[in-house]
């Protein structure tokens, strides 16, 4: 597959408008894995195989589990997952698929549980800019397998 442009290069306020959103979700103080976690699923879910490797490669520098990343999938069957990361799991399917079912009532009181106003909004906006990504991931076709990850080791995470 070929790429088809490069949005950044045809409109540099898109990429500065994009970083912008990326800024606010690194400040947001949400732990990086749980981020890049959710970036992940909302990648699979839009079929974005660029941003699909990016948050893999990502997860991975962090000290992610590969059996993690394997079966984030098919999470709600798999027993590696925190309540914490379920929640944030649930509610990043519910706003990414959001024409299905808008965001049903349960899934929001679950999430409420294991997150704060301020952590749900941030939750929220990182969803909001994974997406934005994905779309342009999509539709322009960028090319997975080139991005490195500069994301530092860190401890592995388990349930």
């Amino acid at each position: 597959m070929e790429p088809r442009l490069d949005p950044g290069k045809a409109s540099p306020a898109i990429l500065k408008a994009m970083m912008g959103l990326e800024a606010a979700v690194r400040a947001a103080g949400l732990e990086p894995a749980l981020v890049d976690l959710v970036k992940l699923r909302a990648s699979q879910i839009n079929g974005c195989a660029y941003c699909m490797d990016m948050h893999a490669k990502d997860l991975r520098a962090r000290g992610e589990k590969q059996e993690r990343l394997d079966v984030l999938n098919a999470w709600r069957e798999a027993p590696f997952y925190s309540d914490r990361e379920r929640a944030a799991l649930a509610w990043t399917e519910a706003v990414t698929l959001i024409a299905q079912d808008h965001v049903p009532d349960d899934v929001y009181n679950e999430t409420r549980r294991h997150f704060s106003d301020v952590e749900l909004a941030n939750l929220t906006l990182a969803i909001v800019a994974i997406n934005g990504w994905n779309r342009f991931g999509v539709a322009f076709r960028f090319v997975p397998g080139t991005y490195q990850s500069t994301v530092k080791q860190e401890k592995s995470h388990s349930a």
